[in-house]
């Protein structure tokens, strides 16, 4: 008796929407398709994480069948190397890193649900590569404020957007944790304005305010008349022909694109992005005689070599130096 026989519940047919399921994950059978589709909608409960591994395991299996390998169960430890080996070509050392934890743990989520004998990424090894200061755009204090004071506060969006910006600033908050927020994420408590945000792992990350963050909080609530939803989401999409807030929480992608178009009007010539405020705040902070081991509490971090990565003080030194180069 076959396995769709004694657990019915395994006969998968089609894929969630938006997770598509691979040819060669389809032809392992119905018990490796649900234990693959398992792995992404049970296993990988962040949905960022979630659309990163299954853009890289998709792009895995499609490697292997346009090279004639049908059944994704088929694969072996010098196919997942030699996948490697490709990716080195066209990618950076961080994406290769990346694409395979991500084949590695999915290979290990088969394996231990008996739908191969053992995981053949397991003794691949990806790309050597150490950091010590990350990548992420960082703005000057003073480009920050200019920023932050262009903003016209006038209208709604002007209000959602300067305190969407200096609440990463601020608290070092992440832009899926400030997205996530609910109108009640902002309280009052020993007279000062708090704010909750809901970091990785489920964290839970409680902070007060800076009083700029604590004036720009204010009036976005006041102003768009939040106070008496203290369930729905505090930051929100515009709409198109009220141009007033809607109920909708904003998207990151817009929120992306809201912050091109305030640094544009605004003169910063930096290639920012969302997570440039966190790193700005983590900076300026550490400048001012902050110390890394507080940064990591109000960043949320488990290890200050994170913080660390945020840290980019080295680059004021390293441009003085530079300029000591007198032809």
């Amino acid at each position: 008796m076959n396995d769709t026989s004694v657990n019915p519940v395994l006969q998968v047919t089609a894929a969630p929407p938006g997770l598509p399921l691979p040819a060669s994950v389809s032809a392992a059978g119905d018990r490796a398709s649900y234990r693959f589709l398992e792995f992404f909608t049970a296993r990988i409960r962040n949905p960022h994480t979630r659309r990163s591994y299954g853009r890289a395991v998709g792009d895995f299996c499609a490697w292997l069948e346009a090279r004639g390998l049908r059944d994704v169960t088929q694969a072996n430890s010098f196919i997942v190397a030699a996948w490697v080996e490709h990716m080195q070509q066209e990618h950076p050392a961080p994406t290769v890193k990346q694409r395979l934890a991500a084949v590695r743990m999915m290979f290990d989520w088969l394996a231990t649900g008996g739908v191969m004998p053992f995981n053949p990424a397991t003794a691949v090894r990806g790309p050597k590569h150490s950091v010590k200061t990350g990548k992420t755009p960082v703005l000057a204090p003073e480009e920050a404020r200019q920023l932050l004071d262009s903003i016209d506060v006038t209208m709604p969006i002007g209000l959602r957007d300067r305190a969407l910006i200096g609440l990463m600033v601020y608290s070092f908050g992440r832009i899926g944790a400030a997205l996530e927020m609910r109108v009640e994420d902002v309280f009052t408590q020993q007279r000062r304005l708090w704010v909750r945000l809901q970091e990785k792992g489920g964290k839970e990350h409680v902070m007060p305010c800076h009083h700029n963050l604590e004036e720009y909080l204010h009036a976005y609530i006041e102003g768009c008349e939040l106070a008496g939803d203290p369930q729905g989401p505090l930051f929100r999409t515009l709409g198109r022909a009220t141009r007033q807030l809607t109920r909708t929480p904003l998207p990151q992608a817009n929120a992306w694109a809201m912050i091109q178009r305030r640094a544009a009007r605004s003169g910063i010539a930096t290639k920012i992005g969302n997570h440039t405020f966190r790193a700005t705040g983590i900076t300026a902070y550490l400048k001012n005689g902050g110390t890394l081991e507080r940064a990591a509490l109000m960043a949320n971090h488990a290890s200050t070599r994170t913080t660390q990565l945020y840290d980019r003080r080295s680059d004021e030194i390293s441009l003085d130096e530079v300029e000591r180069v007198l032809i």
